[in-house]
């Protein structure tokens, strides 16, 4: 059975949350994922073992809660002053961080533990959330952007695809393209 941890805001959970996953980032790079075990990330965390296995089930699914917040991003995508220009520098960045070895890992590592698409749907949302400050900026310039759904479909699905499964030839001319699809085709029109 899939647990799904079901944090508090503040507290003693987000205490826990935040040691657990600080004690997995540093072990992922002191050990390596094959030597990680969750009684190590508990002594590190200073927790019970028990403690990680009720909260997050096992290693695989505590592996993927803390790729999950690895891709949220940190900051609203720059503002460029144009559709354009903003979705291609966005794309780019996104390109960039995600087909790095350790974003292809954190992705990997999101949808592994992700039983019932829980996490799947976080990181979509993150994307979202991003291209949509994007399309309400153009809005706001009195732009003509292209639907949401349009750019997930069209910009985001493509990028995720190709970094996870054929993530040679990847560059920001690829990113470009595909925008300069959603764009100028028949959705951007």
């Amino acid at each position: 059975m899939a647990r799904k941890q079901m944090v508090r805001p503040g507290g003693r959970s987000a205490r826990v949350q935040e040691a657990v996953h600080g004690a997995v980032r540093e072990l992922l790079e002191e050990v390596g994922r094959e030597a990680l075990t969750v009684p190590m990330v508990a002594q590190r965390a200073a927790v019970t073992p028990s403690t990680v296995y009720r909260r997050w089930g096992d290693l695989r699914e505590l592996l993927s809660d803390v790729a999950v917040e690895r891709l949220r991003p940190d900051d609203a995508p720059e503002d460029r002053g144009g559709l354009r220009a903003d979705l291609e520098a966005w794309a780019e960045q996104f390109l960039e961080e995600l087909s790095s070895p350790p974003g292809r890992a954190y992705l990997r590592d999101a949808l592994l533990g992700d039983d019932d698409g829980a996490n799947a749907t976080r990181c979509s949302d993150y994307a979202a959330d991003q291209v949509t400050l994007i399309l309400d900026r153009a809005r706001a310039r009195s732009e003509r952007p292209p639907p949401l759904e349009a750019a997930m479909d069209h910009l985001v699905s493509p990028l995720v695809y190709r970094i996870l499964f054929r993530p040679t030839d990847l560059d920001a001319a690829h990113a470009r393209r595909l925008v300069a699809e959603l764009l100028d085709g028949p959705i951007g029109r």
